[in-house]
């Protein structure tokens, strides 16, 4: 029987890292139309901006910029446009697939983003306040954000896309645990 000691190869070389498997629950189906709206939103100002920009700069005559620029810049809210129907379709669902949650005895572990991905594990005991926040999206799909906040900023995690009685019940519990925890250390 072969062991691996101290994250060291068994057969030498190298240690392989170590493996996080993904946190056992996912967030609200729901949290997809919540960053879908919210990526309309920003993308929906962006291409009004984006349009009289071109308007502004097509009808101005503006001469500061090259030729070749100024005949193109039509196509900027065509471009802007495209990428922000690009990330409305895609980037909820994408990062609905990579956002996971779960509380053990001791540990809340999240794994959330979607082009770079974030493994936190905050220690129940260095919990010192947890929030539930919700803005008026979040209000209108029955979703809530959850604050988990420690000493430490790195420690530190947020939880959005949580149905708000899972949130309420989740926030509750982990402030009774930090709590429960701090007067057994004292």
């Amino acid at each position: 029987m072969t062991s691996v000691r101290h994250g060291h190869h068994p057969r030498g070389g190298e240690p392989s890292p170590p493996r996080l498997r993904p946190p056992a629950y996912r967030v609200s189906p729901r949290a997809i139309a919540h960053w879908a709206i919210e990526y309309l939103l920003v993308w929906g100002l962006l291409f009004g901006l984006a349009l009289g920009v071109a308007a502004w700069i097509g009808d101005s005559g503006w001469s500061a910029l090259p030729g070749w620029l100024s005949d193109r810049v039509r196509l900027l809210p065509h471009a802007v446009g495209g990428a922000g129907l690009l990330m409305v379709a895609v980037a909820p669902v994408w990062r609905y697939r990579v956002h996971r949650w779960e509380v053990s005895a001791d540990v809340l572990y999240t794994r959330t983003g979607w082009f770079s991905r974030e493994w936190l594990l905050v220690p129940v005991s260095r919990i010192q306040t947890v929030d539930t926040e919700q803005g008026w999206i979040e209000r209108l799909l029955g979703l809530a954000t959850i604050e988990v906040n420690t000493a430490s900023h790195t420690g530190s995690s947020e939880l959005s896309g949580l149905p708000v009685g899972v949130a309420t019940r989740l926030a509750e519990d982990l402030a009774h645990r930090a709590h429960d925890l701090r007067d057994d250390a004292t």
